[in-house]
């Protein structure tokens, strides 16, 4: 990723910038003090060697050779040139050939003395420093750096030292610093433009992790060893990963489970509405024929016994279907809302369906229907036996009270693998297809005023639905051609079968 104002491109920038202040700084201070240096360091230069040929003509002659040796070897390591004359204006000492024009012009300014205050660099009472331009070897004028003075044995002298040096000097190393300069600026822009890839990759590292965790993608990882700020700032990045991937977790677990808790919320208000709703419109018909025929018999509409007799088995028959309707409400209550604990145990099928066929014979002979019982001599499986009991007379009462044409009930327990299918079939009309998925809902009816006839109230279905739900089995229904079939699975003790 290539960033206009990327911090590779900075550190070069202001590397280079630093460069190219130091380089001129030091041509400006090359420039503008380096002469001023230089005559003061060779002001007190000329001050120090006249200082040191002054002791040594304190203990010695100007005539000795070891002093004159002395003074010869301390002006030629300054590049001074030395002229120094008797009181008479006899010459004593000279660096240089009296042929040379240097020496008549500088025996000369030792008796003229013209210095110009202006040029006067320092002054003392036995010489003066000063600047001023004579004619050098070539003839072309020269400035020197020049002392005048007298020595303590009463003889005069003038001391020069040619300037020109020092300005070619700081020319010469200002261009020098202007090639190396450049040199260095090049180089050093390339060599920190290659370095800086050590600091900005792992910076575009981060920047690219947390992108990636903008993005919720918490799998990426920095993966640099350094134990600088950089590997630390990473490391911690690593863990505000780990940390955000497992906080986002939680939040999306609390989010799913209150957006769980807020639809079953919405389900329960939902169903309770609707609960209401049909509890209402079943209860308003026996209230109303409970009310109506009390008002008649408290009336005395009907005096003869035969007639209140009759008003009396009507109220008790509808009371008892709504006392046989809240007891399955109550039944259904609990068990959609997991009231009702399941207790898994091992029993006989075929001995639980035998019974309860046995317990509904009065119904069956008021149907006029015939059942058939087909199964093993035993089979045993795992369930709760009291509530499988309740879903297999709900099957045969469904049956006895729709059983048609020839009135035939075929109850069938039959084995299937690891499971035992258990089937009620009654002839008569099949079901309507579009009615099949309704059948379990809560007082549904497809045929209202035959199911009102027995006194049935559309529970008994959706009792079967929540006990199969509770048990993590299947159910369901077929349509025949000559009738319907119902039917449910148990998980079979397969140790202990006995065929018949």
């Amino acid at each position: 990723m290539k960033l206009k104002y990327s911090i590779r491109r900075q550190i070069t920038a202001l590397f280079i910038a630093l460069l190219a202040f130091i380089l001129g700084g030091v041509l400006v201070i090359n420039s503008g003090f380096l002469v001023s240096y230089y005559l003061s360091h060779k002001t007190e230069e000329l001050v120090r060697t006249y200082k040191e040929i002054d002791r040594t003509l304190q203990t010695g002659s100007l005539t000795d050779l070891a002093v004159l040796k002395t003074i010869l070897v301390r002006t030629e390591r300054g590049n001074i040139d030395l002229v120094v004359v008797d009181s008479s204006g006899k010459a004593q000492i000279s660096t240089m050939g009296q042929d040379d024009p240097r020496f008549t012009q500088m025996v000369g300014e030792i008796f003229t003395r013209n210095i110009s205050s202006e040029d006067i660099l320092r002054k003392d009472s036995n010489f003066t420093v000063y600047r001023s331009k004579s004619q050098g070897i070539s003839g072309s004028d020269v400035e020197y750096l020049k002392m005048w003075g007298m020595f303590s044995d009463g003889s005069w002298f003038v001391m020069q030292s040619p300037l020109a040096s020092i300005q070619e000097s700081a020319s010469l190393a200002n261009r020098f610093l202007i090639y190396l300069g450049g040199v260095g600026i090049i180089l050093g822009g390339v060599l920190i433009w290659l370095f800086s890839r050590r600091i900005t990759q792992p910076v575009m590292q981060l920047a690219g992790l947390s992108q990636e965790m903008a993005n919720l993608n918490f799998d990426a990882r920095y993966t640099g060893t350094g134990r600088d700020e950089i590997g630390v700032l990473g490391s911690n990045f690593n863990k505000m990963s780990e940390q955000l991937e497992k906080t986002i977790s939680e939040l999306k677990r609390a989010n799913n489970q209150l957006q769980m808790d807020i639809e079953q919320k919405e389900k329960i208000e939902e169903m309770r509405n609707e609960f209401l709703g049909n509890v209402s419109h079943e209860l308003k018909t026996p209230i109303a024929l409970i009310q109506g025929y009390a008002e008649g018999l408290k009336e005395g509409i009907n005096d003869d016994p035969e007639s209140r007799e009759f008003y009396c088995d009507v109220i008790m028959d509808e009371a008892d279907k709504m006392n046989h309707m809240v007891k399955n409400l109550l039944t259904l209550n609990q068990l959609e809302f997991g009231a009702d604990e399941v207790q898994f145990e091992r029993f006989d099928i075929v001995g639980l369906v035998r019974g309860v066929i046995a317990s509904c014979e009065i119904l069956i002979q008021q149907a006029g229907a015939t059942v058939d019982f087909v199964a093993d001599e035993k089979l045993d499986v795992w369930a709760d036996e009291f509530k499988t009991e309740q879903v297999i007379r709900n099957y045969l009462t469904n049956a006895i009270h729709h059983a048609e044409n020839e009135k035939r009930i075929e109850v069938r327990i039959r084995k299937e693998g690891k499971n035992a299918h258990i089937s009620v079939f009654n002839s008569g009309r099949p079901i309507p297809e579009e009615d099949l998925p309704k059948l379990w809902d809560k007082f549904y009816k497809v045929d209202k005023a035959h199911t009102r006839e027995y006194g049935g109230n559309g529970i008994g279905l959706s009792i079967v639905k929540a006990i199969m739900e509770a048990f993590h089995q299947k159910y369901g229904v077929r349509n025949f051609d000559n009738g319907v079939e119902f039917w449910f699975e148990l998980d079979a003790d397969t140790e202990n079968t006995s065929l018949h």
